[in-house]
């Protein structure tokens, strides 16, 4: 089965500098799958060249562009016509089967929830990425910023959204899930966080207990859950100390002429290390509870990094992932899931 992904062209940084070279750098290595690059068509055809993927890749103008600091609610209802919604709609439509944006988070957000809608027994979406860990996999930690105030029901919720999105992508039958906490031990945490315990350890799902921080990168859960404040401030600060640690190598090894040479000396294992850290590999978090598939890539991503994204869009819509969130939560609420993705009919904006 060809998997089409929806590009939102437009969004990002670079707009389509990077998208068009990126779904372009996609299609040569994915013999299988098909793009819909949307945006202003005169700059993607700009950028694209000639046409050499056939019936793999086409155009679909759009005559707006949600700004990178525009009001959400205002995306929403004045930008019926952006490059993201028409991304987005085309998913809808059936014409896509998932859409990549590197443009504004928040209204990629409200505009994917607005119109794909939930998932039926799904009360909040959640932003997704893939994190490295120590044993050369990574982690997928769910919620990542879309949801600041949260239930003990919701992180339920994610560690079901975390867990299936890791048995689909990753093919393990019983991902290990973690509750991101201040301690290991059943006592610690907050009230929300301690009930939210007891939920996870009767779902059925392989809940590993509490996990502090650190653990996140040791390989010792597949899929860590927490609300979006937390989780947004772990990512940003993890992002520091990976910048910091990468300033202090430059200025260590650029300390006179044995320093470089020593440098020149380590460069292999400083390569092999700056591959294994390459936050690019890992760029792309899917927005889970949705009837309908969106990724967002970083808006400062350039073309390896943007194609890493298409890349993890294609794998969840190729491995059947909302209806696996979907089966799950019927097995936890019987009454709350009846048919996978059926759509609903949408309300003006």
């Amino acid at each position: 089965m060809t998997i089409r992904i929806a590009i939102d062209c437009m969004g990002g940084d670079h707009g389509p500098s990077v998208t068009v070279p990126a779904a372009r750098f996609f299609l040569e290595n994915n013999s299988e799958s098909a793009l819909i690059l949307v945006g202003l068509e005169d700059q993607i055809k700009a950028q694209l060249g000639e046409n050499r993927y056939g019936g793999r890749l086409r155009i679909v103008h759009a005559s707006q562009v949600v700004g990178m600091d525009e009001s959400p609610t205002l995306a929403l209802k004045n930008k019926k016509d952006s490059s993201m919604r028409v991304a987005i709609n085309l998913v809808k439509a059936g014409e896509a089967d998932a859409v990549v944006s590197a443009g504004n988070t928040g209204a990629l957000m409200a505009t994917s929830r607005f119109v794909f809608k939930m998932l039926p027994g799904i009360d909040r979406p959640a932003i997704c990425p893939a994190l490295p860990t120590m044993t050369g996999g990574h982690c997928y930690i769910l919620d990542l910023g879309a949801n600041v105030d949260c239930s003990a029901e919701n992180l339920l919720e994610f560690g079901v959204m975390g867990a299936m999105l890791a048995s689909a992508l990753d093919h393990k039958e019983r991902p290990r899930v973690g509750l991101l906490n201040i301690g290991e031990e059943e006592i610690k945490g907050n009230e929300v966080v301690k009930e939210a315990a007891e939920l996870l350890k009767n779902s059925g799902l392989n809940f590993i207990g509490n996990v502090e921080g650190d653990r996140m990168f040791r390989g010792e859960a597949d899929v860590v859950v927490c609300d979006g404040f937390v989780g947004n401030i772990a990512l940003k600060a993890v992002e520091g100390v990976v910048q910091m640690l990468g300033q202090f190598l430059k200025e260590e090894f650029s300390r006179g002429l044995f320093s470089k040479l020593s440098a020149l000396a380590a460069m292999p294992v400083l390569k092999r290390v700056k591959k294994r850290m390459d936050h690019r590999r890992y760029n792309g978090a899917i927005l889970l509870g949705l009837r309908g598939f969106s990724v967002k890539s970083h808006g400062s991503a350039d073309a390896f990094a943007f194609s890493t994204a298409i890349q993890r869009a294609c794998d969840a819509a190729s491995n059947r992932v909302v209806e696996r969130i979907v089966d799950k939560m019927n097995q936890i609420h019987p009454l709350a899931a009846p048919a996978a993705v059926e759509t609903q009919s949408e309300e003006s904006a």
